[in-house]
């Protein structure tokens, strides 16, 4: 293992930081992440974090899906700066991922995701991540998915709005491949809030089932 020193005037290689990946998580499993393609749907709250989650672990390909700009109302719960306000997501994301994980290969598509193009879009994806925050995508793209993808797993989440416990937040297979996190209660339109903590826990909920689920660890 390098140390600190080491690295201080110039840029870890490739090599090193896939070695510093299989200290964290076991060459095998490492392997298995940086062969995978996880794609995440919307970029907001749950995907920003989902995906950096990812990044951080090794994951070699995310696939970053969304049509909207970064805004003030985003910033207390999503992965943007104030200096990207304006910005696609797809691109403002892109450059705060790449700062983390240089050597992650990332597919960008600014678009919206409806029925028409959803086949097209998630094809190529091992692990497809929803991370929308209405209702009726969401439930859109469950459908599409269980349809169209049935031999894909989906990752979903619903419910992590308010003040209540963190605790409340769970993960849970719903079905086949098919894995929910949230306390599958709350929503934002009861105007009871999106705090950053109880989002991130959700996001992060979503993110580790993604990385159990590579790692062949799965949900009962």
């Amino acid at each position: 293992m390098w140390e600190v020193a080491d690295l201080a005037d110039r840029f870890p290689t490739k090599e090193e930081m896939m070695r510093a990946f299989e200290e964290y998580h076991g060459a095998e499993v490492q392997k298995k992440y940086g062969k995978a393609r996880v794609a995440v749907c919307g970029l907001g709250g749950l995907g920003s974090n989902i995906a950096l989650s990812l990044a951080r672990a090794g994951v070699g390909t995310l696939h970053l899906i969304d049509f909207d700009t970064v805004s003030l109302s985003n910033l207390n719960r999503q992965q943007y700066a104030v200096s990207q306000l304006g910005k696609y997501k797809t691109e403002a994301l892109r450059e705060n991922l790449l700062a983390v994980a240089p050597y992650i290969n990332l597919v960008t598509d600014t678009v919206r995701i409806t029925e028409d193009n959803i086949e097209e879009l998630l094809k190529e994806a091992d692990v497809i991540c929803e991370a929308f925050d209405g209702a009726e995508q969401k439930a859109m793209l469950v459908n599409c998915v269980s349809e169209m993808f049935p031999e894909k797993y989906l990752v979903s989440g619903s419910g992590m709005a308010g003040f209540s416990s963190a605790n409340s937040i769970k993960t849970r297979k719903v079905a086949g491949r098919f894995y929910l996190c949230g306390d599958e209660n709350s929503d934002v339109s009861d105007n009871i809030g999106l705090l950053s903590s109880r989002v991130m826990i959700c996001a992060a909920h979503e993110a580790h089932m993604v990385l159990r689920i590579l790692a062949e660890k799965y949900e009962p």
